[in-house]
């Protein structure tokens, strides 16, 4: 698992595109691994729904259409308003002081237009509130529904103005972990409203309507 986290971690980061061909002798080199340990990590992937393994044409990272997408969202926003109320009753004084000091960061970043330093925040931040919540079973189906997939694919961080508009609901999510305020942290965490939307908006679904309407 380790050999597939690799290959993983980089289609998370956006290095591979959703279609793109994955090649066991480039990715030998690129990885410095050995055939093996590569058809071992596309097999492993592959049953994590995020390679497709093409008959007598090799692998490909899959692409997410809309509607999976959203279905992706609805699911990962339950779980996610689940972690944050568990967080706001069970996060220890230094995980919360560590949620204050990423607002803190993330403001700043907003108002230098610093969007890459904002994104790894935004990661941060995700990742701290399911580890205050001790929920490893949800950690566990969040890890498997490919947000990060949806994120990279749709450009959704990309958006022009989305830093800006996302600060506002993560600061909440914060503030009512920090308060101790289960209601109030699963309630902010709820976002599938506003990422659905921008899903439809997507120049992926147009093109599909487009198509459709052929």
């Amino acid at each position: 698992m380790a050999r597939s986290a690799t290959v993983s971690r980089s289609d998370q980061g956006g290095d591979l595109v959703p279609g793109q061909r994955l090649v066991e002798n480039n990715l030998v080199e690129s990885y410095g691994t050995t055939r093996g340990a590569v058809r071992e990590a596309l097999q492993d992937l592959a049953a994590e729904e995020m390679v497709e393994l093409v008959p007598r044409r090799g692998a490909r990272v899959r692409t997410v259409s809309v509607e999976e997408a959203i279905q992706i969202t609805e699911c990962r926003s339950a779980l996610e308003q689940l972690c944050a109320a568990k967080a706001a009753a069970r996060a220890s004084d230094a995980q919360r002081a560590e949620l204050d000091g990423i607002g803190t960061d993330m403001r700043r970043a907003v108002a230098e237009g610093a969007w890459d330093a904002y994104s790894v925040l935004n990661q941060r931040l995700h990742e701290l509130v399911v580890r205050a919540s001790g929920q490893e079973v949800a950690r566990r189906h969040l890890d498997r529904l490919h947000g990060p997939m949806v994120r990279f694919q749709f450009r959704l961080a990309l958006r022009p103005g989305r830093p800006s508009q996302s600060l506002p609901q993560h600061l909440a999510i914060i503030d009512a972990i920090v308060r101790g305020d289960a209601a109030a942290a699963a309630g902010a965490a709820d976002d599938r409203v506003d990422v659905i939307e921008q899903l439809r908006a997507s120049p992926e679904a147009s093109t599909r309507a487009g198509r459709a309407r052929d």
